[in-house]
């Protein structure tokens, strides 16, 4: 079994800061959309530990299966809002940055739909949730959190 390295333990002083930047950038905005971003970004990186987390704390936050299922193919599904796709839009162009994508189509429903205030707050929260997709995956780290499901 390989050792995994815990991030808090091996560096807690730049630990406890990363995490006080976490707390407040989900803090920042409306919890539901906060959420579903950080999902996005997980499922965009491939980080099963994250999105295991997140999907559990968006469920107990009230967010539906359907929309938590839905965020694979956002674009073509009508559960979401328009402010709800512009923060998505966001999460995919700066989450991809090297797939080639134009941010421009993002960046213009976002300036639409956020202010600029919370432009900075969202780019700052999908920050956080890349960098913890990259500790996660980068340590193997796993959450262990909630009852385990079981296929039936």
């Amino acid at each position: 079994m390989t050792k995994v390295t815990d991030p808090f333990a091996a560096s807690p002083q730049l630990m406890k800061q990363w995490m006080a930047v976490s707390l407040a950038a989900e803090k920042s905005l409306e919890t539901s959309l906060i959420e579903l971003v950080k999902i996005r970004s997980s499922i965009l990186n491939g980080c099963a530990n994250c999105i295991n987390m997140h999907t559990a704390d968006a469920r107990a936050k009230g967010e539906t299966e359907q929309r938590i299922y839905l965020l694979s193919a956002w674009r073509e599904a009508p559960v979401f809002s328009d402010r709800e796709r512009a923060a998505l839009a966001w999460t995919d162009a700066l989450t991809m940055l090297s797939g080639g994508h134009t941010q421009k189509a993002a960046k213009d429903a976002l300036e639409a739909h956020f202010t600029p205030e919370e432009q900075m707050n969202l780019t700052v929260m999908i920050n956080v949730i890349n960098g913890w997709n990259r500790i996660a995956v980068g340590f193997d780290l796993w959450y262990e959190g909630g009852a385990p499901a079981k296929a039936a």
